[in-house]
């Protein structure tokens, strides 16, 4: 169990590095590496997944909620969730057990938040989705 935690501690920071943009030209459009980081307009391998794995954010006051309609049983649920700033810094994150009966999140926004933000949300079988939302 350690090392899938630390594995999952480790794809989230490298996930949150690769969200860093570099300039000003990247930080309109990120590009996400092909069938390693999985997006709506890329979803790669898991085209025919993306219905159930790809992070819904809703915005209410200073919350963000993210779902994942997914399924959540023993052998196939979503991990994780985090919702990331485009500077790389983590708003918030939750873990989830493959017992939960959903994958939802809620996550206090900073005063005055606004810009882009990345959701994630990370399959054990399927990887890792991210949506990226403008607040």
């Amino acid at each position: 169990m350690t090392s899938r935690r630390k594995f999952i501690s480790l794809s989230v920071a490298a996930a949150a590095a690769a969200l860093v943009p570099a300039g000003k030209a990247e930080a309109a459009s990120p590009k996400f590496p092909s069938n390693v980081v999985y997006t709506e307009k890329d979803p790669g391998v898991w085209a025919k997944k993306a219905a159930t794995h790809l992070p819904q954010v809703e915005r209410k006051d200073n919350k963000v909620v993210i779902r994942t309609l997914h399924p959540m049983t023993k052998e196939h649920y979503i991990v994780r969730h985090t919702l990331v700033d485009d500077k790389g810094n983590v708003i918030g994150a939750k873990t989830f057990s493959n017992t939960d009966k959903k994958a939802v999140s809620r996550f206090e926004l900073p005063e005055g938040a606004k810009g882009t933000y990345y959701a994630t949300s990370f399959c054990n079988k399927h990887d890792f989705w991210v949506k990226k939302i403008k607040l």
